[in-house]
């Protein structure tokens, strides 16, 4: 796969003849200056085709390991990206501060024909060993980069096109390399926007993974942007100190460094404490709320959560039928923030006439094998109610496997629901992976926002639930299925049937019956509820004032289940096994509380899925596009953001005018508000 010897040669003059004359050629003086480095500096030949350097399998194995938290946090951004690419000539490559490739995503085609460049794990391609390239050249130079086929070093590289971008860890450093390498010249800076915006998503996974004992806190000027890429997020300790911030919040800072913001507190930085601002996000359910800055006039919106280590695995209900009262791990919240083990000692009941009703329903008709529709507020319980109708049914004995169709990305749900073959691409699993609906076979299958699935994939579920077969990808072979199928939303399925965008078909397959779940406002256990809940988080010797539970029992809560959770679990904490009082519940006995009819509405369900969303005056609308729509759209959001949302430098930029840019931005559902 090496050029001929002439056009080589070509090649190794025309890199002699910009380092001899220290002429920057235009446009990517990054590269000029590698060229020079690698001639001056390493001794390289650009003519002189070099065998490719690979470390041994243990070495690489070392190294691995050294970099396990990186690279779990990196693998499934990787296999997304490279599904975006949509490229079958083209590997996203990840590579250690040394630059040795420690993951790699591609096909199986391109990875063969790459490999004897040394394009595969535990290949060398620091600018030492490798010249001029993406990987090492980015690693060199501390910054993005695309090098373009004659723009490698060595001529034996000339055909490939590598794109590059650093990956920090939470301290600063830089800590890994990501990069694209492909057979194309075309859409690098597009790709460069993506690897950005993938590499932000590791780093903000390693965040988590290393603070898990901290508090996150997401925040951005712009409510929108709470609880997406482009949010600010922090880890804080419990004395209020930052321990770590990601670029995004660096940036919105005005700071430099994480030297900057290390050990600072939370109130050096806002117009809050720690404390106050977990209430006031709690009181929200989990809508931004207004934080200034300290010493300034600049708004932010902020929320701030309890660390994740203080959640365990969502509890397994259990049912004991007694007349009207059914232990079903009191139909809490569904998600793992609050949830109990799933080996949980306390067995609470329920006693609300309709939920007893439901669940008499639904045990009847899963007998006859009848699809069950949930639907219900946020909050309310979906996934514990569902939990409860398995284990009445003839599936018990099997799994209960959950899907939440918002919490996926479009490019991933299919190999999630329907599992793929061994070797389908370079990077996945070795033996293939199972999708969700071969983990349910013999068991129950629950689709949580299931009005959050794409239509194409609408159809392949139809014909597997019509056909009760699944055709993993990747192969033609078949596998025969037998599951309850629970579904859920919080959306209203018959108008987005109306609308055009849900299955009218997929509809009435889901709905065999089609269950209301009550809101807690409405729910006539709410009491026992309350003191099931509050025993669970504070201890039999944690006692309710009168007064207290007046507040409780008054309030609407918007958040349902999962925002009392929070409130009686922060009251527990300021109580410390003393009575509850008004004082124990800041966020209910700080302003009257809000009528049922001013309750939050439905967060769009992408919000959701991240945990919460932007406040109702401040939402994002729910849009639908098209993958290479939705691309563009996070790439153009990318610009604005890069140019402090100034639409004429971008429109400059991308250098057209300024009405076609608005005209874009507009088709793109991307708002500007006058000011701008």
């Amino acid at each position: 796969m090496t050029l001929m010897p002439r056009q080589g040669d070509r090649h190794a003059d025309r890199v002699f003849d910009v380092v001899r004359r220290g002429f920057h050629e235009e446009g990517n003086d990054l590269v000029t200056r590698s060229w020079s480095r690698c001639v001056n500096q390493y001794q390289l030949d650009p003519g002189r085709a070099r065998e490719p350097a690979v470390i041994t399998a243990a070495a690489l194995q070392t190294r691995r390991d050294r970099h396990a938290d990186v690279i779990e946090c990196a693998r499934y951004e990787m296999t997304t990206l490279y599904q975006q690419l949509a490229d079958a000539e083209s590997a996203v490559v990840l590579t250690d501060t040394d630059g040795v490739i420690v993951h790699m995503v591609s096909s199986p085609e391109f990875a063969a024909e790459v490999e004897p460049m040394g394009l595969h794990a535990g290949g060398v391609w620091g600018e030492a060993e490798a010249g001029t390239n993406g990987m090492g050249t980015c690693l060199a130079a501390a910054h993005p980069i695309s090098v373009r086929r004659e723009e490698h070093f060595f001529s034996q590289f000339t055909q490939l096109t590598c794109s590059a971008v650093p990956v920090f860890d939470p301290t600063g450093e830089i800590i890994a390399v990501l990069d694209v390498t492909s057979r194309s010249s075309l859409m690098q800076q597009h790709v460069l926007v993506l690897l950005g915006m993938t590499a932000r998503m590791i780093e903000n996974r390693l965040i988590d993974k290393r603070f898990s004992n901290a508090h996150p806190m997401h925040f951005h000027s712009r409510p929108e942007f709470v609880y997406t890429l482009h949010e600010g997020k922090l880890a804080v300790g419990d004395d209020g100190r930052i321990l770590a911030a990601n670029r995004s919040a660096l940036f919105q800072l005005g700071m430099q460094s994480m030297d900057e913001i290390r050990s600072q507190r939370i109130d050096d930085l806002f117009q809050t404490s720690l404390e106050d601002i977990l209430q006031r996000s709690l009181s929200s359910s989990f809508h931004p709320v207004v934080a200034y800055r300290a010493k300034a006039a600049l708004r932010f919106f902020a929320v701030a959560r309890r660390p994740a280590s203080d959640a365990a695995a969502p509890s397994r209900a259990r049912l004991v039928s007694t007349g009207t009262a059914v232990g079903a791990g009191a139909l809490g919240e569904a998600g793992a923030e609050g949830s109990r083990a799933r080996n949980a000692p306390s067995i609470r009941t329920f006693k609300d006439a309709r939920l007893v009703a439901h669940l008499d329903t639904a045990r009847r008709v899963v007998a006859r094998s009848t699809p069950v529709l949930l639907c219900g507020e946020t909050g309310s319980g979906k996934e514990v109610f569902a939990r409860a109708i398995h284990e009445t049914s003839p599936h018990a004995d099997g799994a209960f496997v959950a899907v939440n169709c918002a919490s996926l990305p479009e490019t991933l749900i299919e190999s999630e629901l329907f599992g793929y073959k061994a070797g389908a691409f370079t990077g996945a699993q070795r033996s293939g992976r199972r999708g969700k609906i071969l983990q349910a076979d013999g068991g129950t299958l629950f689709l949580d926002e299931i009005a959050d699935m794409p239509l194409d994939l609408q159809a392949r579920l139809l014909r597997v639930l019509d056909e009760r077969q699944v055709t993993p990808l990747g192969t033609e072979e078949t596998h025969p299925v037998d599951f309850q199928l629970v579904s859920a939303s919080h959306r209203h399925l018959p108008s987005l049937v109306r609308d055009g965008r849900f299955r009218e078909d997929l509809y009435y397959r889901l709905a065999g019956i089609e269950l209301d779940l009550p809101p807690l406002r409405d729910r006539s256990d709410k009491r026992e509820l309350i003191q099931a809940i509050l025993a669970d988080e504070g201890g039999s010797a944690c006692r309710l004032g009168e007064e207290a539970e007046r507040l409780l029992m008054a309030h609407p809560w918007p958040g349902n289940l999962r925002q009392l959770r929070h409130v009686l679990r922060s009251a527990a904490a300021l109580a410390d096994g003393k009575t509850i009082t008004r004082e124990h519940l800041p966020s209910l006995a700080a302003r009257p509380a809000p009528s049922a009819a001013h309750a939050p509405a439905a967060l769009p369900a992408a919000a959701e899925a991240a945990g919460a969303g932007a406040s109702d005056a401040d939402a994002a609308p729910a849009i639908k596009l098209n993958p290479i729509q939705a691309n563009e759209r996070q790439v153009l959001l990318q610009m604005l953001e890069q140019h402090r949302w100034n639409v004429s430098n971008v429109a400059k930029a991308l250098d057209v005018s300024r009405n076609t840019l608005y005209r874009k931005l507009h088709k793109l559902h991307i708002e500007i508000s006058p000011a701008d």
